[in-house]
C-alpha cells in the first residue's frame, strides 16, 4: 500500500475533518447490518492519518496529543466504532517509541509510514482481572519465542496487518510481541456480539505456538519503570471518542428537533425548537457537551507538557487531567446519547431510524474501564497529593 504522509497537525486535522464527513454518511447502516468497515479502514491508511505520530527523525509528522485527540474527537462524532478501531494502533505506535530498537524502530516506523495497520491482543477473559495476563511467551533454543494463549475483545485485530500480543515471557514481565496479521497458528474469530460498536469486530486472537523473532518482542514492562504517559495517552483517545459520541448526538437531536419534532400542545409555541422546556434542555445538554470538551483540550495540553519534559509530577499531572477529562466524557456521552430520545420524542424510538447506536455506542465503550476509581485516584491527588499509580490505565 502507498500512504499519502501527513507533513503537520493542520494537516492532519483537515484530513479527520473531511473523512468523517464521508464516515458519517454511511455509519448508521453499517451499524444497523453490522457492516464491517473494510473499505473505510483502507481510506484511513491511504490517507496517513494512522501514521501522524511518528517521530519526525524517522519521516512522519510527529504530532502532539491535542491535535491527536481531536482528531479521534472528529472521527468518534461520525462513526464511534470506526473510531475506536485505530485506538489501541496508536497505544501500541508509542510502545515501539518507548522501548523499541532503532532497528526495530526503523522498520516499524516505515511500515506505518506505508499505511500499515497494528491492532490488539491484549484482554484475556476468565482471569483473576484485567492485568492478571497467562498469555505466555515461551524463549526457543535459537533465541526467538513462541507465543501461546487466547485474547478476546482484540479490536481492530480482523483488520490489521500486525497485531501486537501482551504476553509474559519466563521472567513473568510484560512483553510485546508485534505478530503478522497471517501468521501460522494465529486464529482471528470475529465472534465479537456488544450491543454497541458493533462494527469492531472486537473478537477473540487464539494463539497456538506462534513462532516470533526476538527482534519483533519490545519489554514493555520497562515502560512504567519510570514516568510515563502510556496509560494516559491511551485513556486520551478513548474520551476522545466518547466527547465525539456527545457532540454527535445533540447535533442529532438538535436536527431532529427543528425538522421532525412537533411542539408539547401546552407549550404555546409553534414549532418544537420553540419550546422554552425544551430550549432548556438542550442548554443543560449543551453545557455537558462544552464541558468534556473542555477537559479533553485540557487533558490533552496536559499529556503535550508533560511530554516537553517528563517527570513524575508532569506525568501525574497528565494523568489526573486526562482522568477528569476520561469522566466527564463518559458521563456525558451516556447521558446526550439517552437524551436525544427525551427531547426527540416517540418517533427517534423508530428502530429504522437506527438513532439509539449513539446510546449503545456510549454505554458500551463507557465500559473499557470502571470511572469510579479515577474518581478514587483524583481525590487522593487533590486531598494528599498521592501520585497515581503507574499500571497504563489512568
Amino acid at each position: 500500500m502507498t500512504a499519502h504522509v501527513s507533513t503537520d497537525e493542520a494537516e492532519a486535522l483537515a484530513v479527520a475533518a473531511a473523512l468523517a464527513g464521508e464516515f458519517r454518511a454511511g455509519a448508521a447502516e453499517r451499524d444497523a447490518g453490522r457492516r464491517l468497515p473494510r473499505a473505510e479502514l483502507e481510506r484511513l491508511s491511504a490517507s496517513g492519518l494512522l501514521a501522524v505520530t511518528v517521530p519526525a527523525e524517522y519521516g512522519g509528522a510527529d504530532i502532539g496529543a491535542e491535535a491527536l485527540a481531536e482528531i479521534f474527537r472528529l472521527l468518534g462524532s461520525a462513526d464511534a466504532s470506526l473510531a475506536q478501531i485505530p485506538q489501541s494502533h496508536f497505544v501500541y505506535v508509542n510502545v515501539i517509541h518507548r522501548q523499541g530498537t532503532e532497528g526495530q524502530r526503523k522498520f516499524f516506523f516505515a511500515e506505518l509510514l506505508a499505511g500499515s495497520r497494528p491492532a490488539n491482543a491484549q484482554s484475556e477473559a476468565g482471569t483473576k482481572h484485567v492485568q492478571d495476563i497467562r498469555t505466555r511467551l515461551e524463549r526457543a533454543a535459537d533465541g526467538s519465542y513462541v507465543l501461546r494463549g487466547v485474547k478476546h475483545y482484540s479490536t481492530g485485530a480482523l483488520f490489521a496487518d500486525w497485531i501486537p500480543v501482551l504476553a509474559r515471557a519466563e521472567d513473568d514481565q510484560l512483553h510485546v510481541a508485534y505478530v503478522p496479521r497471517d501468521a501460522p497458528g494465529l486464529t482471528v474469530v470475529d465472534d465479537w456480539d456488544g450491543m454497541g460498536q458493533r462494527t469492531t469486530a472486537s473478537g477473540t486472537v487464539r494463539l497456538d505456538g506462534v513462532a516470533v523473532p526476538a527482534d519483533r518482542v519490545l519489554p514493555h514492562h520497562l515502560t512504567f519503570q519510570g514516568p510515563q504517559l502510556h496509560g494516559a495517552v491511551a485513556q486520551l483517545l478513548h474520551a476522545a471518542i466518547d466527547v465525539g459520541i456527545a457532540g454527535a448526538a445533540l447535533a442529532e437531536a438538535a436536527e431532529f428537533v427543528r425538522t421532525k419534532s412537533r411542539p408539547w400542545f401546552e407549550s404555546g409555541a409553534d414549532t418544537a425548537a420553540e419550546d422554552p422546556l425544551l430550549i432548556q434542555r438542550f442548554g443543560e445538554l449543551a453545557l455537558l457537551t462544552r464541558a468534556s470538551e473542555a477537559l479533553l483540550r485540557e487533558g490533552a495540553r496536559s499529556v503535550d507538557t508533560a511530554a516537553a519534559r517528563l517527570t513524575d509530577e508532569s506525568a501525574a499531572e497528565a494523568s489526573i487531567a486526562v482522568a477528569a477529562a476520561k469522566v466527564q466524557a463518559a458521563e456525558a456521552a451516556v447521558a446526550v446519547a439517552g437524551a436525544l430520545f427525551e427531547v426527540s420524542g416517540t418517533r427517534s424510538a423508530l428502530d429504522s431510524l437506527n438513532l439509539h447506536r449513539y446510546w449503545r455506542d456510549a454505554r458500551t465503550h463507557t465500559l473499557h474501564d470502571p470511572a469510579r476509581w479515577k474518581i478514587q485516584h483524583i481525590g487522593r491527588y487533590v486531598l494528599s497529593g498521592t501520585l497515581p499509580p503507574r499500571h497504563g490505565l489512568l
